[in-house]
């Protein structure tokens, strides 16, 4: 039997929904709500400090006021963490110790850290299974290419289609993927690959109904996930029905 996909809150949970930008009291209500994770995006202020900090799916541009990240780590509870690294340091180092500190809060995972930059996912993976953690480690495959020359839009999209180089490099075991992405090759080439795929962010019904069928995703990042958990759990009452 293929296995029941994941959920994670992006932006916690109501909030978005709501209107209510505060990411704190958005993450109580995620767990709340009985979400499997829980997004946070990592950034690294200049003084060294971890906030969260997520962005406007519809504009693009970043909230203000961002929470502290050691806040939301403690808000998480029950649900397990989805940590994306919106910063990169020169060797991974910052990267570990923001997962280092993450991991000490936040107990048993198994958790998820993602990035897009090749050697942070590799110094990642490098330490954790040196420390013997439980940590997925994912690449994220699909940023935006607006501003960009036409040329280099086309090549840039057609090495996520194909990552074969990038993901072997970074030795992720997660692909983090666009769902459009995701949808036209890399959910094969995770299934190919024995990797998870975690597909962020559909939120129409119709995408999270797709890909909210078991087995096509480890692991789906939405903007609603209260409204991904009702279609998930008639999913399973449809299932059950004699």
């Amino acid at each position: 039997m293929s296995r029941r996909v994941l959920i994670s809150a992006h932006r916690g949970g109501a909030g978005h929904e709501t209107g209510n930008e505060n990411t704190l009291l958005a993450v109580e209500q995620a767990v709340a709500e009985g979400v499997d994770y829980v997004e946070l995006d990592v950034q690294r202020r200049a003084d060294g400090s971890l906030v969260v900090l997520h962005d406007d799916p519809e504009s693009g541009a970043a909230y203000p006021d961002p929470a502290r990240f050691d806040d939301l780590l403690t808000a998480l509870g029950p649900a397990r963490a989805h940590l994306d690294l919106k910063f990169g340091s020169p060797d991974g180092t910052s990267e570990i110790d923001a997962i280092r500190r993450a991991l000490d809060v936040l107990g048993p995972g198994p958790h998820v850290a993602t990035t897009g930059r090749v050697r942070t996912a590799r110094a990642l993976r490098a330490w954790a299974d040196a420390e013997g953690l439980d940590l997925k480690v994912g690449i994220s495959i699909g940023g935006t290419v607006a501003g960009l020359p036409l040329r280099e839009q086309v090549r840039r999209r057609w090495a996520e289609l194909f990552p074969h180089a990038k993901v072997a490099a970074s030795r992720a075991d997660v692909i983090a993927a666009h769902h459009a992405l995701a949808l036209l090759t890399l959910r094969r080439f995770a299934r190919r690959n024995g990797l998870d795929l975690l597909v962020w962010t559909p939120d129409h019904p119709l995408l999270l109904r797709y890909w909210l069928r078991p087995g096509r995703a480890w692991l789906v990042t939405t903007n609603h996930p209260a409204r991904a958990l009702r279609i998930r759990d008639a999913r399973g009452t449809d299932r059950m029905a004699p």
